[in-house]
């Protein structure tokens, strides 16, 4: 397993694209609203993206579904988990979550991060799914200190998660990012054995828990991208590009307090 330690230099370009990656998604949660299309929400992401000089990362994307992906953004409602494709049709309605998954490539570095979006006013449950999705990344964050594991993540994801009454899904996962979008190693957001990789400063990680209201068990919808909950319950996804510090987690991907 090759795993690549960026520099301070390299990092700090990073946080460039993560910081594109940030304002985007603000952006497009600002413009999340009942009626609004998700291709709305895409052309407004690809718009703003070019204009800071950066490239959507996912459109174009090889791999992980039957032709390339079509979308500048994933924007999956209600029970989809990830992969959803932008559309016309789909207009937002009150009352539903949506995720948004995102990703720019500027200048060589790839940035990548994640928010769950409340429409209007949503269900008790449907807050309760954000809000621990959301507190489940920030446990995972704190563990990104040198000396730690990979496996850390997991083991504190699951642990919180399982006590709220929600699940983790397995099918997909964290990965290192810097130069790819994927890189090694991989992160998994429950207990895995196998992942024991210590963590080093320099290092960089997506960490994006997937948190499901009912069953972790999710399945591909005819488009071939889509991934929805096989129970059709609600899902939620938060993600932040975190590199280890020397002092601790750094998270690249977070905007500045007051912006």
């Amino acid at each position: 397993m090759a795993v690549y330690l960026k520099s301070e230099s390299e990092i700090e370009r990073m946080r460039e694209a993560d910081q594109i990656v940030a304002s985007v998604l603000a952006a497009v949660e600002k413009a999340a609203r009942p009626g609004v299309s998700t291709l709305e929400l895409d052309r407004l992401a690809e718009e703003l993206t070019r204009q800071a000089g950066a490239v959507p990362a996912f459109k174009g994307y090889q791999g992980g579904g039957p032709y390339p992906f079509p979308g500048s953004l994933c924007t999956s409602i209600n029970e989809e988990v990830v992969h959803g494709i932008p559309s016309a049709d789909r207009k937002l309605e009150a009352g539903d979550i949506l995720s948004v998954d995102f990703g720019v490539k500027l200048d060589g570095f790839y940035g990548d991060s994640a928010i769950t979006i409340p429409i209007g006013e949503v269900s008790e449950t449907a807050g309760r799914l954000i809000e621990v999705t959301r507190e489940a990344l920030e446990l995972a964050i704190a563990e990104a200190v040198p000396g730690n594991r990979v496996s850390d993540f997991g083991d504190v994801i699951e642990d919180y998660v399982e006590s709220e009454g929600f699940s983790v899904v397995r099918d997909f996962v964290g990965h290192g990012i810097g130069r790819a979008l994927h890189e090694e190693p991989q992160v998994p957001h429950y207990r895995a054995s196998g992942n024991n990789l210590r963590l080093r400063p320099g290092l960089v990680v997506a960490i994006e828990p997937m948190i499901n209201e009912g069953t972790w068990q999710v399945e591909t919808a005819e488009d071939g991208w889509t991934q929805v909950t096989r129970d059709r319950k609600l899902s939620a996804h938060f993600e932040h590009s975190v590199a280890i510090g020397h002092d601790g987690p750094v998270v690249l991907s977070r905007r500045p307090e007051g912006e």
